[in-house]
């Protein structure tokens, strides 16, 4: 396949759906890595060239297994968007050391291992991006995300280790930080409710991270509702 490879980690009918929609309408193939594949197979389908794979972002047996399939079925991957993001909410009164795990797991060991997979590639082809979606809580911890901030504030800060030793290979690592509820394409929402995020949107700053030039390196983008109504 002479097309380029987009992996995006983490889908659902919200942000992971853009990414693969968007990238597909811009030329790439697409592979779909979840957990559970019931919606990404059904996705998959809709797209031109896409498929969709099994991989648990904790287990590194699995994530490895996962994207060994994708080279070979799709070919090397040259953009990495990890979207794959899970919250245990509670104050730390009420968390359970496994949901503080869970987690950090989730959030900032899936990227560390998912980046591992593609980086040796992208550094011997001297090209490739690398987009994470990270979340406001990795700025301000409130008392519900005892376990998600921390967890996001790790991400972020391995985001800024990687950006730091890739740049100079040519590999761009890039964090939208998502400040505020994402849109969710199929669901009636309430007039009255705050202004949500056009996951489109931000399937479109990913892209344009992606197209950036070296001159015009972007490390953190951060996205938020329209604020003439926010």
């Amino acid at each position: 396949m002479n097309k380029p490879v987009c992996a995006v980690v983490g889908i659902g009918p919200m942000n992971g759906a853009a990414f693969a929609r968007h990238f597909d309408k811009e030329g790439y193939a697409v592979a779909l890595l979840s957990r559970k594949t019931q919606f990404s197979s059904t996705l998959a389908t809709e797209l031109q060239d896409a498929k969709a794979y099994a991989c648990d972002v904790t287990d590194p047996q699995a994530v490895s297994e996962a994207f060994t399939a994708v080279e070979n079925d799709l070919g090397p991957v040259d953009v990495l968007i990890y979207n794959a993001g899970s919250g245990v909410w509670g104050n730390i009164e009420e968390l359970k050391p496994q949901d503080f795990e869970f987690s950090w797991r989730v959030n900032a060991m899936g990227t560390f291992l998912t980046s591992q997979q593609v980086i040796p590639g992208m550094k011997s082809r001297g090209h490739g991006a690398i987009i994470i979606v990270g979340a406001t809580a990795s700025l301000r911890g409130k008392p519900f995300t005892t376990a998600f901030a921390p967890a996001k504030a790790a991400q972020r800060s391995l985001a800024q280790s990687m950006a730091r030793h890739l740049w100079p290979s040519g590999v761009h690592v890039a964090l939208l930080i998502v400040d505020g509820m994402i849109e969710n394409p199929h669901e009636n929402t309430d007039p009255q409710a705050p202004t949500r995020i056009d996951p489109a949107h931000i399937a479109q700053a990913a892209h344009n991270l992606v197209q950036q030039p070296r001159s015009a390196w972007s490390f953190e983008v951060d996205l938020r509702p329209n604020l003439e109504t926010w």
